[in-house]
């Protein structure tokens, strides 16, 4: 590690890590096509992102005319088995980040996910794109239990703990992302790239990339 870095940086996957719009648009629409309703743009899914899986399906349903929660339970289970069965074939990493992951290794920070996605389902995604061994840890919106998840700081805690120690930092591209950096009270990077809800000037990040290739000179800024 060099002496101007961080002992762990963390990221968000979907919209930090990878673009997986496409696949997440096809499993929401699946599931409005199986209710009759209008199908959404990937530039309208894209604002749902963040929030968990559950989160993106109500945001759908209510864009779409509503719904209640006896008719969300089995949609919610459909897009789960869709999306289950088709969540890398869009699905590809955002240009840099191999690069800016051989450059952290190079530099021995530990590299660890923390992602509201469910963690089976990120695994399995890590595993269709070849990335998963390059983590020392991640963990789901579901492994610290209800409730934990960002914009919570436990599973910042968490993966701190599972890294070693140390100070770190953490990269994502929704406010939930850097509220829970804040809550951790760890420095929080947001991409400008990713699948913005909000203005990314307007997060409160310590720091804003516009692409990988200005992230470890981030980093290396912010640790000083």
């Amino acid at each position: 590690m060099t002496q101007n870095s961080f002992a762990i940086v963390g990221f968000d996957l979907d919209g930090t890590l990878v673009d997986s719009s496409g696949d997440l648009t096809d499993a929401v629409n699946h599931t409005l096509a199986f209710a009759g309703r209008p199908l959404l743009t990937v530039e309208q899914v894209k604002t749902m992102v963040g929030g968990g899986a559950k989160h993106m399906l109500s945001q759908g349903l209510e864009a779409t005319g509503g719904c209640t929660p006896e008719t969300f339970r089995p949609l919610y289970k459909r897009m789960l088995a869709y999306y289950g069965e088709h969540l890398s074939v869009h699905t590809r990493p955002f240009p840099g980040v191999v690069a800016a992951l051989d450059q952290l290794d190079a530099m021995g920070v530990t590299v660890a996910i923390v992602t509201n996605k469910f963690e089976s389902l990120a695994l399995r995604l890590l595993d269709d794109l070849g990335l998963r061994e390059r983590f020392a840890c991640v963990i789901g919106g579901d492994t610290m239990g209800p409730g934990l998840s960002k914009p919570n700081r436990a599973p910042i805690d968490e993966m701190i703990r599972r890294c070693g120690g140390g100070t770190a930092a953490f990269v994502g591209d929704s406010i939930y992302d850097i509220m829970a950096a804040r809550n951790a009270e760890i420095p929080g990077i947001a991409v400008s790239f990713g699948f913005l809800l909000h203005p990314v000037e307007e997060m409160g990040a310590d720091a804003v990339i516009d692409s990988f290739d200005a992230l470890v000179p981030t980093l290396e800024r912010l640790s000083t």
